[in-house]
């Protein structure tokens, strides 16, 4: 919702959507690999990387999934061939994701998983009071979505 139309309703908001994206990639080769693409994607256009991040929230479809997903992010040789880069995008710091569990163990109500995912992500910044989220997900058939959201000063 806008944020004025969030005030004039008294309430707060607590993080605005600052870059998002999605992704389509080949099923056969690259299932379940969305996030991969979806965050290098995202990182490019927000000039950002992940050190920029305070929190980070990727969808688990299957835990196999997420580390795959952190394995292709620290892989040169992937990096090179799946996006074009001279380097790889990093590791991700593993005590900033997804520090209260993933969508198994908290939940991946079916249709919601995105607002799932935005709203731990929005109350971990503030909790923690950091400054940027990035949360990233796949989808059947090949697809991927991150987007970078930005806690609202308070």
């Amino acid at each position: 919702m806008e944020e004025e139309t969030c005030k004039k309703m008294g309430y707060v908001p607590k993080t605005y959507i600052r870059y998002w994206n999605y992704t389509a990639m080949d099923p056969f080769n690259d299932l379940l690999l969305g996030p991969a693409y979806s965050i290098n994607k995202i990182l490019t256009q927000s000039g950002l990387t992940l050190k920029d991040m305070d929190v980070i929230e990727i969808h688990e479809a299957f835990a196999g999934q997420v580390l795959s997903n952190v394995a292709a992010l620290d892989s040169t040789d992937f990096c090179k061939e799946a996006f074009g880069r001279s380097e790889k995008i990093g590791a991700i710091p593993l005590d900033k994701l997804n520090a209260h569990g993933g969508s198994l163990s908290i939940g991946h109500p079916f249709s919601a998983t995105g607002v799932r995912l935005m709203l731990t992500a929005s109350n971990r910044l503030h909790r923690e009071n950091g400054r940027f989220a990035l949360i990233a997900a796949c989808a059947d058939g090949g697809l991927g979505h991150a987007c970078i959201i930005e806690r609202y000063p308070q």
